[in-house]
């Protein structure tokens, strides 16, 4: 027996993403077709003036490109540099921003506006690698490979230290902040993860280095917890009960402190609660992994590890967006 209703989805499934298909090449060919061709820099400098400020990031490249290449002493041609880098962040090609970011810093180290191509450089670091989904559905950066927060960091550092005047400077702290919490908080999954795998020294190790390299963070309090779990099940209990003092006098709510004072230690000392299995896989077939220490809801309750920070100030605005491009996300902009 046919089911009709079946394939009828199928058949109008197929012919929304021929449209679409056919949607996407009529605009390509069109901004084909639409190639700037001008006579004067002045003509070219305004048209991709107009495609800025109309939102037409594809075709302002080319023309700020094509401006640069017909005239590249010309009078706008360091203010297309500059513009052709915003252009490129605001179509997400992140890897070409931070990229037209250094040609520029490499031409023009002393102009008076390359503290804004270390701005964006650092910008462009801090949403690579954030795409559709990261923008529409919540996501636990700190579970993320850290490396674009890095760069991002140390970019922004780059900023604040050659231009502690800039205008850009105060935004950029203030995603140094987020970016340095997001570090440690990577830092202490990893040692979680070096629990569950049986890893303790390594475990412990990155315990510390949260304590010792990111102090006034979150993650802070639960660097202790990691570096007493591993003190513990490494058998060095002397370690352990300093490093619980600490815990216990500057974070006395911390969720792994029981209520007399002492530590929940999540397996013994002796491993006697991992079986033969785990040990010999390191883990892989341990039924019984311990937790993990994440007190975020405790020292960070408005934690969104997904979010931007706060202050939106020197990044570029945007416009709100109408309702047939949040459906069709962004095809149709």
């Amino acid at each position: 027996m046919y089911n009709y209703p079946a394939r009828g989805a199928k058949l109008v499934l197929s012919l929304l993403l021929a449209l679409t298909l056919s949607a996407c090449s009529y605009f390509q060919d069109e901004e084909e077709e639409q190639a700037p061709e001008f006579d004067t820099e002045r003509q070219y400098y305004e048209a991709a003036q107009k495609l800025l400020n109309a939102r037409q990031w594809d075709r302002a490249n080319k023309t700020l490109q094509a401006l640069e290449e017909n005239f590249p002493f010309g009078k706008y041609a360091e203010q297309a540099q500059l513009e052709l880098i915003f252009s490129y962040y605001k179509n997400s090609d992140f890897e070409a921003a931070s990229a037209a970011a250094d040609r520029f810093i490499r031409l023009h180290p002393q102009h008076r506006n390359v503290d804004y191509a270390y701005y964006m450089k650092g910008l462009a670091s801090f949403n690579e690698g954030r795409g559709l989904f990261e923008r529409f559905l919540p996501t636990d950066l700190t579970r993320r490979d850290p490396g674009s927060a890095r760069d991002s960091f140390a970019y922004f550092s780059q900023l604040i230290a050659r231009f502690p005047e800039s205008p850009y400077a105060p935004d950029a702290e203030k995603r140094m902040i987020y970016l340095r919490n997001l570090l440690a908080r990577y830092e202490i999954h990893v040692a979680n993860y070096y629990f569950k795998r049986g890893a303790l020294v390594a475990a412990t190790n990155r315990g510390r280095y949260v304590v010792e390299n990111f102090q006034k963070t979150p993650a802070v309090p639960d660097g202790l917890a990691v570096m007493i779990q591993g003190y513990h099940a490494l058998g060095m209990q002397e370690l352990a009960d300093s490093t619980l003092l600490i815990l216990r006098d500057n974070y006395p709510q911390h969720p792994a402190l029981a209520n007399d004072g002492g530590f929940n230690y999540q397996f013994s000392a002796d491993g006697g609660e991992r079986g033969w299995m785990s040990k010999l896989t390191l883990g892989f077939l341990d039924k019984q992994d311990p937790p993990g220490f994440d007190s975020r809801e405790v020292f960070n309750p408005a934690h969104q590890d997904g979010a931007r920070p706060a202050s939106k100030d020197s990044e570029p605005k945007a416009k709100s967006r109408p309702w047939y491009h949040v459906i069709t996300f962004g095809l149709f902009e």
